[in-house]
């Protein structure tokens, strides 16, 4: 049993999916690990991480767009507005979605489906540097 941590940075401009899939498989296959669990969290709690359909982005724009209607911009609706309207609805947004994945590998392979992707859904307006962490833990 082996376990291996690492980071990976991503620059976000603005709200958005962010796919990184790519970003961790290239990582995952210089590893030496053939079957275990990843588990990827984000060091942020006005982003989150996702697994959608990689095919039609105008599913990503629904999503996005679905997000914005259920956590208006609206400093009136909130509390906590000291760091600006999109503040407290990117901590909802977040708190509605995922701060880690758990993913299994098999044989070298990253479990996804044909159609899966791994995006990190950034709901700040602003450009921001966000930390993924992975962690592999397997044979």
């Amino acid at each position: 049993m082996k376990q291996i941590f690492s980071e990976i940075i991503m620059e976000t401009k603005g709200q958005g999916l962010y796919n990184f899939t790519n970003k961790t498989l290239n990582w995952l296959n210089k590893q030496k690990i053939k079957d275990g669990i990843l588990n990827i969290n984000i060091l942020h709690t006005s982003a989150s991480l996702v697994i959608q359909e990689n095919a039609d982005p105008d599913v990503l724009i629904d999503l996005k767009n679905f997000f914005d209607k259920l956590a208006p911009m609206d400093n009136k609706l909130y509390k906590h507005t000291v760091e600006g309207k999109d503040d407290m609805p990117a901590h909802i947004k977040s708190a509605l979605t995922n701060n880690h994945l758990t993913l299994s590998i098999k044989n070298k392979k990253l479990l996804l489906g044909t159609w899966q992707a791994l995006y990190l859904f950034e709901h700040r307006l602003e450009n921001h540097t966000r930390i993924l962490s992975h962690h592999l833990i397997g044979n």
